[in-house]
């Protein structure tokens, strides 16, 4: 893995106003998520660095950066089926998303001082962005992060209620960084209950219980423990 990449790119976000700790976060979660990719090179995972800076960090040129020691951070996730409104609900409270990790975590910061309200929505991008950031960008709308078919946007609030939008005394920081509802559990309990029928299948086709069962469980298990190993990490992460 090419090291000079990563120290061009960290010094094309300090040059963009990015504070250090927000830099070395940023580097560190993109060297995971290449090593999780198999290793490719940087260049040709990310693009050129000089133009892979710049789409990192388009908020901090327009304007949205906060001098550093003056913000916040916090990381968190949650599913699709509540993912908007947590978004809205926290943007409310002064977090503004700056990207999505490799782990589909929104990196949020919130200004101390002078914190705003931020409002958020999401698209789908299954065919591509196909002129989307154009057609959203004279609503005010800017893009703030990425994940599989998902896209987000934010804006800040002052630009619909003026002066109102800053918020006077914001609520603490989320005890947890977590967010998963009931429908999303649901999902889950509807999977492994396909997993199992398919093994019943598999048991009654071949005369055998203990194969069909086997195969199931093995399905099962297949599915849920890099579930559960990436929950437990996010979980342990939120607690620090």
């Amino acid at each position: 893995m090419s090291l000079s990449y990563f120290e061009d790119l960290a010094g094309r976000l300090r040059e963009h106003g990015l504070p250090a700790e927000r830099v070395e976060a940023t580097v560190a979660d993109l060297r995971a998520h290449l090593e999780e990719s198999g290793g490719a090179e940087p260049e040709a995972e990310f693009g050129p660095v000089e133009e892979f800076a710049h789409a990192l960090a388009p908020a901090e040129g327009a304007g949205h950066e906060v001098p550093e020691g003056h913000v916040e951070t916090w990381r968190w996730t949650a599913d699709t089926y509540v993912d908007e409104e947590l978004l809205n609900r926290f943007g409310g409270e002064g977090w503004e998303v700056e990207r999505v990790d490799a782990l589909g975590r929104f990196v949020s910061h919130r200004d101390l001082e002078r914190p705003q309200r931020w409002e958020y929505r999401r698209e789908l991008i299954t065919r591509g962005r196909e002129g989307l950031d154009e057609r959203l960008a004279p609503e005010g709308w800017e893009a703030c992060g990425n994940w599989i078919v998902y896209a987000w946007f934010k804006r800040p609030r002052a630009a619909s209620v003026g002066p109102d939008a800053e918020i006077s005394a914001p609520p603490g920081v989320p005890g947890r960084g977590s967010f998963f509802s009931r429908r999303f559990y649901a999902l889950v309990g509807v999977v492994a209950a396909a997993v199992v029928l398919a093994g019943v299948a598999v048991a009654v086709d071949d005369g055998d219980a203990a194969s069909g069962f086997g195969f199931a469980g093995g399905l099962l298990v297949g599915a849920l423990v890099p579930l559960a190993c990436l929950w437990g990490w996010q979980v342990r992460k939120s607690r620090r």
